[in-house]
């Protein structure tokens, strides 16, 4: 039996996109109920966001003293950039509610946050088959997130003009119609990560 060697950064690539989806099961699942509450929220994205630079920062470290890697230092770097984007997102997002004050999502944000845990969901399924050097099976969670994409793009054209349509308060409407694009462009990154897990299966396979 042949038993292959753990690569270390395909472990910390691993461990980047695990902390992802941990931070965005807590982001759909959080309830926010009043101000303390979204108070609780923006801190434990920012722990989660904390964590994420802590892995980027050892990633970096460990390519400027790696002779050899297994995929190109560049798109292990770029992948672990794309994923802290995710991250960042979310944790940008959770800053927004806690500044407007906003003590309720409503039903957009909610199926934002659905779509953001699903696809980081997909991102953790595609790095867990990386992690095993089985490159070509990832295409099929690569699709998964570009389709996820899409329903974000449709939740931002109906959650926009619905807010127009029902709302004549100009404050809330700049609130929310910011919340949207930053819960969508969250969803803009993942499809990043899917592009790039293309850009190294085509290189590598």
């Amino acid at each position: 039996m042949v038993f292959k060697k753990k690569d270390a950064f395909l472990e910390t690539l691993y461990d980047i996109a695990s902390n992802v989806y941990e931070a965005s099961k807590f982001f759909n699942k959080f309830k926010i109920e009043s101000l303390d509450s979204v108070h609780k929220f923006a801190d434990e994205m920012k722990t989660f966001e904390h964590k994420g630079d802590d892995y980027i920062h050892d990633l970096i470290r460990a390519l400027n003293k790696a002779f050899i890697t297994s995929i190109e230092r560049e798109d292990i770097l770029n992948l672990a950039v794309k994923l802290d984007d995710v991250l960042d997102g979310m944790e940008a997002c959770a800053s927004r509610f806690f500044m407007y004050d906003i003590t309720k999502a409503d039903h957009f944000m909610v199926k934002f946050a659905e779509n953001i845990e699903a696809s980081s969901f997909q991102m953790l399924k595609a790095l867990e088959l990386l992690r095993e050097r089985k490159l070509l099976p990832i295409r099929e969670y690569s699709i998964k997130i570009n389709e996820l994409e899409s329903i974000g793009d449709e939740l931002l054209r109906d959650s926009i003009r619905t807010l127009f349509q029902t709302n004549d308060d100009a404050i809330k409407i700049i609130k929310y119609k910011e919340i949207y694009e930053i819960m969508e462009s969250i969803s803009d990154s993942c499809e990043d990560v899917a592009d790039t897990l293309e850009t190294i299966i085509m290189r590598n396979s």
